[in-house]
């Protein structure tokens, strides 16, 4: 992808091909280092501000009733993001360059103007989050705080220019500030961990509105940029053709992506419990937006505990958006097939955020809406993503097992069945 590399980014790779070339000579630890990256990048629409809302709203009105969806839902993103690093590493090749490359013109077409779509949606949530934290800890107005927000992702973006390390370890460390937040709302309101332990293991739905916020939590997690994303960020980050040398390369991506997510959907389900405990174990069960959510928080947690939240909100809206942004720049470029200025095409993601913002659309009214967009742009996502792995002239060794197609077109069905359920339920309701 990029063969000038800067010496962090060429002693990162450097180390990774001495780990492929001779694997028994350091301890796991050491080996796995070299690799971690990507898929904390992918992650990160994992924690983004639409997923805030559905786990508060789970939270608020259900309890602990549906944290075994944050757990089976992020299962599902482990085996499709895995199947886009996958597609990267073997060839060289992103998804939205697949696209381009097997489909007819017209389709690539469509496909490109709907993913421009969902990246613009995805920044629009991410950017709305972002300010709202911004407002919460600084008292700004809210198109105050998507400016901040915008001013702040491109410069986290421009750490491109210094190679894919000091990205990944910004983005990483904003994960890691989203998750410290919550670890210490968790020890604040003290939860009932049995019955924590419990819901997580034993699925249950309570009538037709937790089905809907089961789906919104589904819809909310496994996100099409993300997919798009992941397979750029593979595809170039390290290049080796030894059979061998592949899977290995796969194995380590796969500890990558189960760690990420792992932690994501800790993130997650500390979301939920926070919500639970603190909302829907005091009577607050209506308590289904973000602006409620945090205005709330501080009579009931205190002074603190409100501070993180806000912390954390600003932290995963600027984080998301700084992907969301990228995600857009991947997709533009891979369904174009042309180089384009880099402020343009982040300036055509991150425009309709500030517009919408500034025009003071509700918050809550337009984060539904943007969701309401990438459940449509899904199954453009997932489908061609089981497809291309699925087939041995693309990915040569590494191509899905029989169960593994299996699996990941269940997992797909499930997805676009409750998207669907999603759309039907936005569009009838009232």
């Amino acid at each position: 992808m990029n063969d000038n590399r800067n010496p962090s980014e060429s002693r990162t790779v450097a180390a990774a091909l001495d780990v492929l070339d001779s694997p028994e000579k350091k301890n796991f630890l050491t080996r796995l280092l070299p690799f971690l990256g990507p898929a904390f990048i992918a992650s990160v629409a994992y924690i983004d501000p639409g997923n805030f809302a559905t786990n508060i709203a789970a939270g608020a009105q259900f309890g602990y009733l549906l944290i075994w969806v944050i757990v089976a839902s992020n299962l599902m993103a482990m085996l499709i993001q895995t199947l886009s690093a996958k597609l990267g590493i073997v060839t060289g090749m992103n998804l939205a360059e697949h696209c381009r490359q097997t489909f007819p013109k017209p389709v690539v077409i469509g496909m490109w103007v709907l993913m421009e779509m969902v990246a613009m949606a995805t920044d629009l949530a991410e950017f709305l989050g972002a300010a709202l934290g911004f407002n919460l800890l600084l008292g700004v107005p809210l198109f105050v705080g998507a400016v901040l927000t915008a001013f702040s992702t491109f410069l986290i973006l421009g750490l491109e220019r210094y190679g894919f390390r000091p990205l990944e370890a910004v983005i990483s460390g904003m994960v890691g500030v989203v998750t410290l937040c919550y670890v210490i709302e968790t020890l604040i309101i003290k939860p009932d961990w049995s019955q924590v332990l419990y819901f997580v293991v034993v699925p249950h739905l309570q009538g037709s509105e937790s089905v809907v916020l089961a789906s919104g939590i589904l819809g909310a997690t496994v996100m099409p940029h993300a997919i798009f994303l992941h397979s750029a960020l593979t595809q170039g980050r390290i290049v080796v053709k030894d059979s061998g040398q592949l899977k290995r390369l796969y194995h380590f991506e796969i500890v990558d992506v189960v760690i990420a997510l792992g932690g994501a959907s800790f993130v997650n389900a500390a979301m939920l419990i926070m919500a639970a405990t603190t909302f829907h174990q005091t009577g607050l069960t209506h308590i289904a937006t973000i602006e409620e959510a945090y205005r709330t928080l501080e009579p009931l947690l205190g002074k603190a505990a409100r501070w993180f939240f806000g912390l954390s909100l600003l932290v995963a809206g600027l984080s998301s958006s700084t992907v969301g942004t990228s995600a857009g720049q991947v997709i533009m470029q891979g369904f174009m097939k042309r180089h384009i200025p880099v402020w343009v095409r982040r300036l055509v993601t991150m425009g309709p955020s500030l517009i919408v913002i500034g025009m003071g659309l509700d918050p809550t009214h337009t984060l539904v809406m943007s969701q309401v967009v990438l459940s449509f742009g899904l199954p453009f996502a997932v489908v061609p993503l089981v497809m291309f792995t699925a087939r041995r002239d693309i990915m040569g060794d590494l191509v899905n097992q029989p169960q593994t197609t299996f699996l990941a077109g269940l997992v797909a069905g499930i997805i676009i069945i409750l998207n669907v359920y999603l759309l039907f339920q936005t569009f009838t309701a009232g």
